[in-house]
């Protein structure tokens, strides 16, 4: 019996040096910095010189990620969130031809599951956000918008663009259902799938979790507010 309690011991020690020697023990680094947002370049010579820039409210936004594995024999889906996200949307909702997005930045720091073992694991292997803080979006088109919209309006199109993680990039396509809730404020969401493979996401190996998804639905939930 003290050789089995022994044995167990052993491995447990084992398991602990693991993990802490992998990060998924210890804390990860809080944010560095409030997010603010990167000024949206207002193209006068394209006509969108009366358009309203609009800024994203965080207390009011929340970027979230969607996968699904299976812990301890059971699915699961793991949803991880966050308030920390910044950016700026110029709109003369007269001419959506003129329409403009900005940079989108994420503080990776702040992104938070159910499990802090799991937020240890994100935090500090899957996406390394000692090194690398920031998810950013850089747009560099948006299609499907219609003519111009009027309060009250929802209207659906897509944003493709540059999403980063960590030190990979890659083009994205965001597909958004935006409404037009007043006259100084726009409300919506902005979702894509990206793949794992794609940003060299791999997951570490611990006990009770398998079959990790491969597939990383993103979602954007936002209100802006114009400034």
């Amino acid at each position: 019996m003290m050789k089995k309690y022994a044995l167990f011991g052993l491995v447990l020690m084992l398991f602990t040096v693991a993990a802490a020697g992998c990060g998924l023990l210890s804390e990860p680094a809080a944010p560095s910095t409030e997010l603010e947002a990167a000024p949206v370049a207002v193209d006068e010579a394209s006509g969108s010189g009366g358009a309203a820039v609009y800024v994203i409210d965080p207390a009011a936004s929340q970027v979230r990620f969607e996968l699904n594995e299976v812990l301890r024999g059971n699915p699961i889906t793991v949803v991880g969130s966050t308030d920390q996200v910044a950016g700026e949307i110029a709109l003369d909702l007269n001419d959506l031809s003129t329409a403009q997005l900005g940079t989108i930045q994420v503080n990776a720091r702040g992104l938070a599951t159910d499990n802090n073992f799991r937020n240890r694991a994100i935090n500090n292997e899957i996406l390394q956000t000692g090194d690398y803080e920031f998810i950013t979006f850089v747009p560099s088109g948006i299609g499907g918008l219609p003519a111009g919209a009027a309060v009250g309006d929802t209207v659906e199109f897509s944003v493709n663009g540059d999403l980063t993680i960590r030190d990979i990039t890659q083009p994205v396509t965001f597909n958004v259902t935006a409404t037009v809730a007043s006259d100084s404020q726009i409300e919506g969401t902005a979702s894509a799938v990206v793949q794992r493979a794609d940003y060299n996401l791999v997951i570490p190996q611990v006990p009770n979790v398998a079959n990790v998804e491969e597939e990383v639905e993103l979602y954007l939930d936002f209100v802006a507010n114009a400034s």
